[in-house]
């Protein structure tokens, strides 16, 4: 009875990120009928994960970038979705893993799945760094939809603490869309390969939702 009250435990932890809106989307004030949650970010990284792998025959073992972008996000049943601008990145590590650790505790493979996430953190082996390259590069794909959309209004952002960062306010003062803005300041970061940074432009300067 134990292993069974695991199982649905952990479902159920699990489940509540169906319903967690993504905080970047909160912090524009991204208007839609629907704005993605943290669930449906895991699965978009999953099916990027597995077009990339495919079309660029990338050397890896894809199982294992799947099953880490499917527990990557595990941490925020807990601590939810902080973002860079609301809490330094080492400290959001720190909360996370402790997270983890005691999320898994009960599960009999917690110590490796607890292992494929601590893997993905540190990216340091090519799955770590194709997975948080997906991550990165949904965050991106997701943003320009939005964006074609006409879901955020930049007159509307009086709020947002991301909006006034210095390096953003920068590239909206120089006429970029909003969508232009995420994807730069994104890319920047996540030290994409030529592959990734390849669709990543792509999607900056393309029409890419199906009309």
């Amino acid at each position: 009875m134990e292993k069974v009250k695991n199982v649905v435990d952990f479902y159920v932890l699990c489940n509540k990120l169906k319903d967690v809106v993504r905080t970047g989307w909160q912090d524009w004030k991204v208007t839609r009928f629907r704005v993605e949650s943290i669930a449906e970010h895991i699965y978009g990284t999953q099916m990027l994960a597995l077009a990339i792998w495919s079309e660029f025959k990338y050397d890896l073992d894809i199982k294992k970038v799947i099953l880490m972008l499917a527990i990557h996000e595990l941490e925020e049943t807990v601590i939810g979705d902080l973002t860079e601008f609301q809490i330094d990145g080492a400290k959001k590590e720190e909360l996370g893993h402790q997270a983890v650790k005691k999320i898994l505790n009960n599960l009999n493979f917690g110590y490796d799945i607890e292992k494929l996430i601590l893997e993905f953190d540190d990216k340091a082996t090519p799955e770590a760094k194709f997975a948080f390259w997906c991550d990165k590069l949904e965050c991106n794909v997701q943003a320009k939809i939005y964006d074609e959309e006409n879901c955020v209004d930049l007159n509307d952002q009086t709020d947002n603490k991301t909006a006034q960062n210095e390096n953003v306010k920068k590239m909206l003062d120089k006429g970029y869309s909003w969508s232009q803005t995420w994807i730069d300041y994104g890319k920047n970061r996540a030290c994409f390969d030529e592959n990734f940074t390849a669709i990543n432009d792509y999607v900056r300067n393309n029409t890419i939702k199906n009309k």
